[in-house]
């Protein structure tokens, strides 16, 4: 399941609204991963999960690897993690999931040259990340720090990290038919525009 058409293959990947929908069924764990390890982790905490059905949303391009550092735990049974700390204090919290932490990470090293201070939260489930307690969530997502939440979908799944002053980078139309990287800016979902609405709700 796709949230934005990825191929050329005609009008028929349009589904803005299914991560949405999907994650707004009570107990069905939604997961979006990043790369090939968040992959792993999904599906090996989906086989071990047996009273919780799940749907693993998949993206059909080419991702690069984004977890290249060894670790024994699993991050994504925890819903979402700190991919990438700020370095120093914290300005802003980019919050993505699926192909577009690829992008928040891009624009997490522009702001950095820019003097902003971001962190990169990877979010392969919501639901799962909602059961932890609350000091996890708030050491993930700092209740005083600025967001930007990143994805190609619809923002209603988002609003409850967003808050009033937050900005979401992502679907406001129906998707269309072209390469990937076309289809990005074409809907804005880029580097650029990530950073400019983090400056905008750092006033930096």
């Amino acid at each position: 399941m796709i949230p934005l058409v990825l191929g050329e293959d005609g009008p028929t990947h349009q589904p803005v609204e299914h991560l949405s929908s999907l994650r707004a069924i009570p107990n069905l764990n939604v997961y979006r991963p990043c790369d090939i390890v968040e992959t792993a982790e999904c599906w090996a905490e989906a086989l071990t999960t047996s009273s919780t059905p799940s749907v693993l949303s998949l993206s059909r391009q080419g991702l690069p690897c984004l977890r290249t550092e060894h670790t024994d735990e699993n991050l994504s049974t925890k819903g979402g993690y700190v991919l990438a700390e700020a370095e120093g204090k914290r300005d802003v919290t980019l919050i993505a999931s699926g192909s577009e932490v690829y992008i928040a990470m891009e624009a997490r090293d522009q702001l950095k040259a820019e003097g902003v201070s971001a962190a990169v939260v990877s979010m392969p489930c919501l639901d799962l990340f909602e059961s932890q307690d609350k000091d996890y969530r708030n050491q993930v997502i700092p209740p005083r720090i600025p967001v930007v939440v990143v994805e190609a979908g619809v923002e209603q799944s988002w609003g409850r990290y967003l808050g009033e002053d937050g900005e979401f980078v992502g679907m406001k139309s129906f998707g269309a038919s072209a390469p990937a990287n076309d289809l990005f800016e074409h809907f804005g979902i880029t580097t650029k525009n990530i950073v400019e609405a983090a400056k905008r709700i750092t006033k930096k």
